[in-house]
């Protein structure tokens, strides 16, 4: 009784933490919150436990519990405090990856426990558990070096889909055989090594400019493999917190495939980010590039009535959030309104920039989601563009045979005058050109965003 009460109480601090972390404002108590309910739905589960045969727990497993338990709150807390902004999806995808691995073992573990007397339900929710959690475990692996720079482009070869299709139909047939009695735990290994195949055969023809799309559905994948867990060994707290992940992450999949105006089976089957050389050079508009310095820059920001500032990927690589917010604030002291243009799928995962700025103070009043910004770019006397590149390319509305045709975007070229802070001429993660740098009321400020901003801070309060 008391257990079933500790399980329905952290129910609700999942689903009350999952609808805080729906805003900046509140997602960091949102987070806390979850957190809480995981530590009461682990101790409730510690008096629960037995050994195989219903005995009590020897003392040096209770001594192993701890130290696993104490060694991933030191890993967790560690990675968290060191990890850079720039490198939190990898860590989200390892995370993620971890929770799918740790569903797999605990399914096999299981596996190994039956009995001529164990129900269907156990075996089926057991096996679904092993295979989701093993292709999330194998998928985020691959997500993770992908996201780090290795062998970000897609990995094609021939039949790549029908050798897919005939691992899915050889597991499928693994899995029926052990849920017809064969309980052989060479037979579970075997099921498991074809999951973690498939898991890599999935994820490796995606490009890495979808890659916070993957993650995503990995993490409802992991959520599922939970949920499945859950019902195989009858915890409550684990079906809902799984069904939950679950759902939440294939709803955030299907939002972010919105966002870029493409199906879910695009993304997966269609190595997108593959663009080859003549269609890119094709899509580029015709003009030429014209660079401004940090003088005429600051003098058209701080004459400006109202300016528009869209972060992207490159101001977290640059870690100048911080900058972009003594910016502001300077401009503001001029009497100049500036607001932040945020883009859903801008950085490297959902909320990668409200994260960014909330970490610099920037006020949540002042970040407007894209479809809010766009109709008032027009009357937007500057647009400052930091290190962001195929969200505000125009050739995502214009150019029918580019690959980001359709995908919504931040409506910069609207604006009187854009600038764009970047390192170089370099292409976004969809490798294409961009044709707004090529446009006539746009300018390039070449260099470190940290470094230019923070000129521009200096230049702006001496004006």
């Amino acid at each position: 009784m008391i257990t079933s009460f500790a399980f329905l109480i952290a129910s609700v601090l999942f689903i009350l933490g999952i609808k805080l972390l729906a805003s900046p404002k509140t997602a960091r108590r949102g987070n806390l919150i979850a957190g809480l309910g995981m530590v009461i739905a682990l101790l409730a589960v510690l008096p629960q436990l037995h050994g195989s045969h219903g005995e009590s727990v020897s003392l040096w497993k209770w001594l192993l519990i701890f130290v696993g338990i104490l060694l991933g709150l030191v890993v967790g807390a560690a990675g968290a405090y060191k990890v850079k902004m720039t490198a939190m999806p990898q860590m989200v995808a390892l995370f993620n990856g971890a929770g799918g691995g740790a569903a797999a073992l605990v399914a096999a573990i299981e596996f190994a426990h039956l009995t001529s007397d164990s129900s269907l339900k156990f075996v089926v929710s057991m096996l679904c558990a092993a295979m989701i959690g093993a292709v999330s475990l194998s998928g985020s692996i691959i997500a993770f070096f992908k996201l780090e720079g290795h062998f970000d482009k897609p990995v094609t070869y021939s039949a790549q889909q029908l050798l897919n299709g005939l691992l899915f139909v050889v597991s499928l047939l693994l899995a029926l055989a052990m849920a017809g009695g064969s309980h052989s735990m060479m037979l579970m290994g075997l099921f498991l090594v074809i999951a973690l195949a498939l898991g890599v055969l999935m994820v490796m023809p995606i490009g890495g400019a979808d890659m916070p799309v993957v993650i995503s559905l990995l993490n409802s994948f992991t959520g599922l493999a939970v949920a499945a867990d859950g019902f195989a060994i009858d915890n409550v707290a684990m079906i809902i917190a799984g069904t939950l992940v679950g759902s939440s992450g294939t709803l955030l999949t299907l939002a972010m495939c919105h966002a870029m105006n493409r199906p879910v089976t695009n993304v997966l089957f269609s190595a997108f980010g593959k663009v080859d050389a003549t269609a890119s050079a094709a899509a580029a508009a015709t003009g030429s590039v014209k660079s401004v310095q940090a003088d005429e820059a600051a003098l058209l920001l701080g004459m400006a009535g109202r300016v528009v500032i869209v972060p992207g990927y490159g101001l977290a690589v640059a870690q100048a959030q911080h900058q972009v917010r003594q910016l502001a604030d300077e401009l503001a002291k001029k009497g100049v309104e500036v607001s932040f243009a945020i883009h859903p799928v801008a950085g490297r995962m959902p909320g990668h920039m409200n994260v960014l700025l909330a970490e610099a103070d920037v006020p949540y009043d002042q970040l407007i989601e894209m479809e809010t910004i766009n109709p008032e770019m027009e009357r937007v006397d500057v647009c400052l563009v930091i290190g962001a590149n195929d969200v505000v390319n125009p050739a995502a509305h214009e150019d029918k045979s580019s690959p980001i045709y359709g995908m919504p975007i931040i409506e910069a070229e609207k604006a009187g005058t854009v600038i764009v802070m970047k390192r170089s001429m370099g292409k976004g993660f969809a490798g294409i050109e961009n044709a707004l740098f090529l446009r006539d009321n746009c300018r390039m400020l070449f260099g470190d965003a940290k470094a230019s901003l923070q000129e521009l801070v200096t230049l702006v309060k001496a004006g």
